[in-house]
């Protein structure tokens, strides 16, 4: 993965390459080697993951496995969208000016046509990823056994990634959603086709790798009901970030504030996974 440029406003900025513009897969926390960005996340979020992990163990209390998976793609989903890239799409959805509620009420069906194609997008994926993990001898246990510790070395791994300490694989389709779909349908189908775009999670950039994790772990479990849940927690984070359309924020104004905190949420990310990759392999071991 190249190394990521970022611009004044703290947006990820392009690259230039054999005479083309590109953009980076995702950016690198740590970007200025500095290394207290690197190593005190990953100390804590591991030792926070180990501690608690344990501590289930030992005090006997059933281990949350499911929870944990779903928990976890929620918020993945969230800081997949909830970004300067993802929500250049949603600020395409915003009500009528001037704010009212009456232009509000004419919003709602945008809303709901928008939630029904994170839906729909989920639905679909868990459809196709369920029939993978029959064909695989080692979702025959579901999540259980050694299952969670491969899936808490991909989460381990991918936390290292983030932080930039090691490259790992970053499958995407390097485009948006079709802006274009604006001028030539109604807001609320252009709404659906948003969200069925980015309810498939992968017709777009990949925000956070927490979604390989999660298509991972839908395969390993060998059910579609499994996945279907797993990749519904996702969209469902991937979907609130819209709500705040229903604000009278002005565009401007949320867009500085996830630039201003674009690095935070990367961290975040970063934290998320390599607590939920420790905390996985500690309970494989029990």
């Amino acid at each position: 993965m190249p190394q990521q440029l970022l611009s004044v406003t703290g947006y990820p900025g392009p690259q230039e390459s054999m005479g083309r513009m590109l953009i980076a897969d995702s950016v690198i926390v740590g970007a200025a080697h500095n290394l207290n960005k690197r190593w005190i996340p990953l100390l804590l979020c591991v030792g926070l993951g180990t501690i608690t992990g344990v501590s289930f163990i030992f005090s006997g209390v059933e281990t949350p496995v499911f929870a944990l998976f779903c928990l976890t793609a929620f918020l993945g989903g969230l800081l997949s969208t909830w970004s300067p890239c993802g929500y250049s799409s949603l600020s395409l959805l915003r009500p009528a000016e001037p704010y009212s509620l009456s232009s509000l009420g004419h919003w709602l069906p945008t809303l709901a046509a928008h939630g029904v194609g994170y839906l729909v997008g989920g639905l679909v994926l868990a459809t196709l990823l369920g029939p993978v993990g029959w064909l695989l001898p080692a979702s025959a246990g579901g999540l259980t056994g050694w299952t969670l510790a491969a899936l808490g070395a991909v989460g381990l791994a991918y936390g290292l990634h983030q932080l930039g300490m090691i490259r790992m694989p970053y499958p995407q389709r390097r485009a948006q959603v079709s802006h274009r779909a604006r001028m030539h349908l109604p807001m609320w189908q252009t709404g659906l086709l948003y969200g069925l775009q980015l309810g498939l999670n992968f017709l777009t950039y990949v925000r956070s790798p927490i979604l390989y994790l999660v298509v991972i772990a839908a395969v390993l479990s060998g059910s579609i009901e499994t996945a279907a849940l797993l990749l519904l927690s996702l969209n469902l984070g991937r979907f609130l970030p819209i709500l705040v359309n229903a604000t009278p924020l002005a565009d401007w104004m949320v867009q500085r504030w996830m630039a201003n905190h674009d690095q935070f949420a990367l961290r975040l990310d970063a934290c998320i996974s390599l607590f939920a990759g420790t905390l996985l392999v500690v309970w494989s071991l029990a």
